[in-house]
């Protein structure tokens, strides 16, 4: 499995910017599996930003709850987060993966994270 993450950029405090994921494999369908984006910014853990279950339930970190909306579309294996509202302490690389969605919590156990996007925010 190949997740290629792509979007990230450098922009300004209230800008926005969305993140694309898009998944590739040739042994399983990735639209039956649920997705995560995490980010980890310099000297800090790596934490979930978000995640959507192959059904559509969605999960948001606290720090992003209503400026960040995460979506997919299983007929072309792609997952998005939109990203709003965006400020300094949203500087991080985010990394995509696939996961469980259970009992409103995430787990990236699939092993497969994506090479990461690097997103900056000015103030």
């Amino acid at each position: 499995v190949q997740l290629q993450a792509s979007g990230g950029g450098l922009v300004q405090a209230g800008g926005s910017l969305t993140l694309s994921c898009a998944a590739s494999t040739s042994s399983f369908s990735p639209a039956n599996f649920d997705m995560g984006w995490y980010r980890q910014a310099p000297g800090k853990e790596r934490e979930l930003v978000a995640a959507i279950s192959s059904g559509g339930d969605t999960k948001y970190a606290d720090s992003v709850k209503g400026r960040f909306i995460i979506s997919r579309n299983n007929a072309k294996n792609t997952m998005d987060l939109q990203m709003n509202s965006l400020k300094p302490e949203d500087t991080a690389v985010y990394y995509c993966t696939l996961g469980t969605y259970m009992d409103n919590a995430y787990y990236p156990n699939s092993g497969y994270w994506g090479q990461g996007t690097q997103v900056t925010v000015s103030s």
